[in-house]
């Protein structure tokens, strides 16, 4: 079991947030009994698969106004809220993405350029995301909604040292740039180690032309002034529809805004920063992580008295990391199959080569010795 605030926080926040709902936050505060099943605090304990799949029930069998309400925040059509079989709701962090997988993908097949191979073209049936804010009032794509590169499957082949490349994730509703690092061996196959650059949530804001991802949807927490938020941290409430702030695990990075209301954070780049090991001739993934940490904001919401007295902090709720490792099977038949066969077919360059060379010097030496017999006529 764990101690949780994020379900029924994340319902007030919801609701504080929509204008239709805010008007029903002052009958909330008297029927968050029947709502939320008698909470003592913002903290409930529920199971790790209730949390982040099954999802925390609450409006179970409510009465009068608080049907009323519970019918208002299941027509927010928040993604982490679900309606249950038995008429309650649900709020998990994942839920929606259990068994999903259903978007469709229109990539480049690499004809003309194989450096575009396995590049997003579309993603359902759109060129561009409509999630976070657009470039002007015309509507015009902003940087932000802008799908760039692979799905993280695959990437681009002929890597170079010193380049970069772009992926896109479905689940931050975001293309990320991964920088080259350094070179790596694993396992006996050479590459190149890529990782997230400090621009991926530290420079947000209009200082670094994309102020697209500050799209301001809370109220009363810690922002800047122009409604960005601090360096290492990104408003992800467009994207789940749900008030969710991503940082990197233990807040790696991020503003002390943040960081020092919280403690026992050991931020490490080696555990909590995202990578990728890419064979440079295929772009094929040798072994990653992805890791990041998806917080809420503890504050005092407007006309609910049990949270009156809460601080307003930036709380760790959950930090992932998706792994990716080339298995023993499929390293022996990437050795067998190429790694050997650049080998031999090095070996039978440099051997050619070196022959070439060999009977080069060898008809100079022999030219040099027939001269050296050649015979002067003698002089009459």
């Amino acid at each position: 079991m764990i101690s949780i605030f994020d379900g029924v926080k994340s319902v007030l926040q919801i609701s504080e947030n929509d204008p239709g709902l805010a008007l029903l936050l002052v009958h909330l505060n008297a029927n968050l009994k029947a709502v939320f099943n008698d909470p003592r605090s913002m903290f409930v304990s529920t199971s790790v698969r209730e949390y982040l799949f099954d999802g925390v029930r609450f409006c179970i069998n409510p009465q009068g106004i608080a049907k009323a309400i519970c019918n208002q925040i299941k027509e927010s059509g928040s993604k982490t809220i679900r309606e249950q079989s038995d008429g309650s709701l649900a709020f998990s962090f994942f839920g929606h993405k259990n068994g999903s997988g259903h978007e469709v993908y229109e990539v480049h097949t690499g004809k003309g350029d194989p450096m575009r191979v396995l590049e997003i073209q579309k993603l359902d049936d759109s060129h561009n995301l409509q999630v976070w804010l657009n470039a002007s009032a015309e509507g015009e794509t902003s940087v932000c909604n802008q799908i760039n590169g692979t799905d993280a499957s695959a990437y681009p082949p002929f890597r170079q040292r010193g380049d970069s490349m772009y992926i896109f994730s479905a689940d931050i509703c975001r293309s990320v740039q991964l920088f080259y690092q350094t070179d790596i061996q694993y396992q006996g196959i050479p590459g190149y180690r890529y990782s997230i650059g400090e621009n991926f949530i530290n420079d947000i804001g209009p200082e670094h032309d994309n102020e697209c991802f500050c799209v301001d949807k809370l109220a009363n927490v810690i922002k800047r002034k122009n409604g960005c938020l601090y360096a290492g941290a990104l408003d992800l409430t467009t994207c789940l529809d749900a008030p969710v702030i991503l940082t990197l695990p233990h807040m790696l990075g991020a503003s002390n805004e943040y960081r020092k209301m919280i403690r026992g954070l050991k931020p490490d780049a080696k555990k909590h920063q995202t990578f990728v090991d890419v064979q440079s001739l295929t772009g094929t993934p040798l072994q990653g992580g992805k890791r990041v940490q998806f917080n809420m904001f503890l504050k005092s919401i407007n006309r609910i008295g049990i949270t009156e007295n809460l601080p307003t902090v930036l709380m760790p709720a959950i930090w992932v990391e998706e792994g990716i490792q080339l298995n023993g099977e499929m390293v022996a038949f990437f050795k067998k199959k190429l790694i050997n066969t650049l080998k031999t077919l090095n070996i039978v360059h440099w051997a050619t080569l070196c022959g070439g060379i060999g009977v080069a010097v060898l008809c100079l030496i022999y030219y040099i010795y027939q001269r050296g017999r050649v015979v002067e006529p003698p002089v009459k």
